[in-house]
């Protein structure tokens, strides 16, 4: 009887909660306020709660604040109790978080770098607005419609939001070229810009492809089914797929994607949430056009969501060869929420499963979020990186894949061929390149001042031919030193291999885009020489052996 009572007089009260709501506005959704089915009451009472202390900081507080500051700090604290992928995204940096994930938008069309808090021009994209008013590979922009862009506060961020504007607005960029005593200014008018996110597919021989796949944007699937359909025209018998350091993205693009690889009506992938709402399965539907060849997929600490659903099914039903690291463990979903004041929130809604029954998820706890964020720092210190032995599996988390071999769930894809990190050749003096930008940058000069000469080499010829000289390597160090780089000798005798290579390779990347990139790097690559060799492996567990 005491139950009646008590629920009756919520009942009373909670038109006086609505009506408040509505009276008060939109405060934490993208509609009116609306208590949870579940629990009215509590969800009625915290909402008051906040707008009650807000209403008294913003009357009452001895200085001025900005209540709206306030409430997206507190917002972002809220969901840092959830999980480690819900997020609150307001308005004004939701444009450029949607950007990643556009495989078309609205710019100038130039690749660039920052170095020594100057902004650089890798290179003009072809055919693009920068190219077509003469700005050239290694220009330093110094300002963006005379605002500054050197110092100390550069960063890519901002970079982004001053190049990147609405198609056919003007921006002018004020210019300093090698050879010219003074600035130059351009006015470029800004135009779609195409984004690649498949950075690069060739033959590796005369029946190996190889396509890579940085991220899973709405233009995915076409540039990898573009890629794929060119490489079986050169008569690709077999395929390395690298999703290495591929972050995810869309869902569809990497079903569709599997799709190519998986015959029949087989699962791809299934999601599990509160309830029904969320639950949904997804299967192959379609011939794909590489259902048989050999297939090898590179996964590394890197590889998350997306490309964890894709190299899962991939596993699950004995396709694919999974050669590398385990991968981050990202199985949770979230969905986009459109907020009245132009924010996103992304709200967890759902788990990945993998057709076996896998959790993509790693574990976590909303108390410990610290450690969630230094997992991967974790893994390296326990020796994951190094040694397969270092993983621990929990044995109740076996499963079985379509013929029968034992897989784990527990978080991420674990491959079925490791790959140590290398690090003989990897020093603290190559990470200070590689973060100051240093052999970039030398490469980028190196390929203006040999211009006329590198542009007449083939790919083929200049692989061959094009050789790094110690000399070159003493002039880039030079300019590691202006940029602050300690150079110790015996990290220089170890990395020396790595640095020539690497010089090469961003020398290619000028002549010849990112077709020319991946080639070079990967003749000392271990975890893709490991993939080639790891073809007969491959055919066996396709054949059930």
């Amino acid at each position: 009887m005491a139950e009646k009572i008590k629920n009756s007089t919520f009942q009373i009260r909670l038109p006086l909660f609505l009506g408040l709501a509505v009276a008060l506005g939109v405060l934490l959704g993208a509609t009116i306020f609306r208590p949870s089915a579940s629990n009215p009451e509590g969800t009625a009472r915290g909402y008051l709660k906040f707008r009650e202390i807000l209403s008294y900081i913003d009357r009452e507080y001895v200085d001025t604040v900005n209540t709206e500051e306030l409430s997206e700090y507190a917002i972002a604290q809220m969901l840092e109790k959830l999980d480690p992928h819900s997020s609150y995204i307001p308005a004004k940096e939701l444009s450029l978080a949607k950007s990643y994930l556009e495989s078309d938008f609205d710019g100038i069309g130039v690749e660039f770098n920052i170095f020594r808090d100057t902004l650089y021009v890798i290179a003009p994209m072809s055919g693009g607005p920068s190219e077509q008013v003469g700005i050239q590979a290694g220009d330093k922009i110094i300002k963006v419609d005379n605002e500054s862009m050197t110092g100390g506060n550069l960063t890519t961020e901002k970079v982004f939001a001053k190049l990147r504007g609405p198609r056919n607005s003007k921006v002018t960029l004020t210019i300093l070229r090698r050879g010219e005593k003074k600035p130059i200014a351009f006015n470029v008018t800004r135009r779609k810009i195409p984004s690649v996110s498949v950075d690069v597919g060739y033959m590796v021989d005369d029946q190996t492809g190889y396509i890579k796949v940085s991220r899973f944007s709405n233009g995915t699937y076409d540039e990898f089914k573009q890629k794929l359909t060119g490489l079986k025209k050169q008569g690709m018998k077999r395929l390395v797929l690298d999703l290495r350091d591929n972050p995810g993205g869309y869902l569809d693009h990497a079903t569709r994607m599997a799709d190519e690889f998986i015959s029949g009506t087989k699962k791809l992938v299934y999601t599990d949430g509160k309830g029904s709402k969320y639950d949904a399965d997804y299967y192959a539907r379609a011939r794909g056009d590489f259902e048989s060849g050999d297939l090898v997929v590179l996964v590394n600490e890197g590889s998350a969501s997306a490309s964890e659903i894709l190299a899962g099914a991939l596993q699950d039903h004995d396709r694919a060869l999974i050669v590398g690291r385990r991968s981050f463990g990202k199985g949770l979903v979230q969905v986009p929420i459109s907020l009245s004041d132009g924010g996103e929130l992304r709200l967890t809604i759902s788990r990945y499963y993998t057709p076996s029954g896998r959790s993509i998820q790693k574990p976590y706890s909303p108390e410990t979020s610290d450690d969630y964020e230094n997992e991967l720092e974790e893994r390296y210190k326990h020796g994951e990186f190094f040694s397969q032995d270092s993983i621990k599996f929990n044995d109740s988390l076996k499963y079985k894949t379509d013929k029968g071999r034992l897989v784990y769930g527990g978080g991420g894809i674990m491959p079925d061929v490791f790959v140590p990190r290398d690090t003989m050749e990897y020093t603290n003096l190559l990470v200070e390149l590689y973060r100051k930008n240093v052999l970039r940058e030398y490469a980028l000069t190196y390929y203006r001042d040999h211009k006329k000469e590198l542009e007449k080499m083939p790919l083929p010829q200049f692989k061959s031919t094009f050789t790094v000289t110690d000399a070159m390597v003493q002039s880039m160090l030079k300019d590691a030193s202006l940029a602050g780089v300690k150079v110790d000798s015996k990290e220089l005798q170890r990395s020396n291999r790595v640095i020539k290579n690497n010089l090469k390779a961003f020398v290619a990347r000028s002549i010849y885009q990112a077709d020319g990139f991946y080639p070079v790097l990967n003749e000392l690559d271990a975890d893709f020489q490991k993939a080639l060799n790891s073809f007969g492996q491959a055919r066996q567990i396709s054949l059930g052996k």
